[in-house]
């Protein structure tokens, strides 16, 4: 009989981790600005061991305190997916529970995770929803007392103080996440009022044929002011500029600000959802 070991990930397995991802097809990987192995080092990510050779993989690292994305679940043919899963969710369960009250959280593309997630207990709370805009913008709209300029690096405090007041813990970036994200964007740009504050931001990625808006975001204290939509309204003017007539976006289908704002501005659904899966870990006493 094979000894199976669940343990936690070390750097020296970044090469098995390596090869697993990329030999299997049974994998689950969170939407992130990071790849999953960026996480080795960081606690709540395990591996399955058998004979000294890695065939399964779980990593559900906390970045945001309180919240934990299930960011990686990989697992190879020898195993069933609940088997794989069963084990190594059954020790992070123990071990997330000891530290602090922790949602964890999974963004479930496929329909073998959902069923997996949903047998585990994880309750079906929200869907990701696709939008698309094609080039037909309503009339360019600036707000009143509002600059929109290019982010720089020395804003990232102040965008990180607008993220967290704009979004539910659940859906924060930390700092790092947004530093990543700046450094891979296609455009970034902030807005500012008349006093100098900054009050909202856009981080938007490029893709095949098309521009894919990763985050907009308005300071709670400034919202209802026209700045989501002078935002978008200054991308649209790069994207024309650069040729470009396709726009995707995504947001929370109970998000009906963000959803009105997208309507308002010329997105439509794709049809494209994907539901999120939350499990509530209360802190052992």
């Amino acid at each position: 009989m094979v000894h199976a070991l669940v343990r936690p990930a070390e750097f020296a397995d970044h090469e098995q981790l390596s090869d697993l991802l990329y030999s299997e097809t049974r994998l689950h990987r969170h939407l992130d600005w990071r790849p999953p192995l960026d996480w080795l080092g960081n606690r709540f990510f395990w591996t399955l061991k058998e004979e000294g050779q890695i065939t399964a993989a779980l990593a559900s690292p906390v970045e945001v305190p309180g919240v934990a994305w299930v960011r990686l679940f990989v697992y190879a043919g020898r195993w069933t997916a609940d088997q794989a899963w069963n084990l190594l969710w059954g020790i992070a369960r123990e071990e997330m529970r000891n530290t602090q009250r922790t949602v964890v959280a999974a963004i479930a593309m496929q329909p073998w995770f959902q069923n997996l997630l949903a047998a585990s207990g994880f309750q079906s709370r929200q869907q990701i929803v696709m939008l698309e805009w094609q080039g037909k913008a309503p009339a360019a709209h600036e707000a009143s007392g509002v600059r929109i300029r290019r982010m720089e690096s020395s804003d990232l405090p102040e965008v990180e103080k607008v993220d967290a007041s704009s979004f539910d813990p659940l859906w924060r970036n930390s700092g790092e996440t947004l530093r990543r994200a700046l450094a891979q964007a296609w455009l970034a740009t902030v807005a500012e009022d008349e006093e100098g504050r900054l009050v909202g931001y856009q981080i938007s990625t490029t893709g095949a044929l098309r521009v894919h808006l990763a985050r907009l975001a308005v300071h709670s204290s400034a919202q209802r002011r026209g700045i989501g939509k002078a935002l978008l309204s200054h991308l649209f003017g790069r994207l024309a500029a650069h040729g470009i007539f396709r726009l995707t976006v995504n947001t929370q289908s109970d998000n009906e600000a963000s959803l009105h704002l997208y309507h308002r501005m010329g997105f439509v659904r794709t049809g494209e959802a994907y539901p999120v899966y939350t499990f509530d870990l209360p802190a052992t006493s």
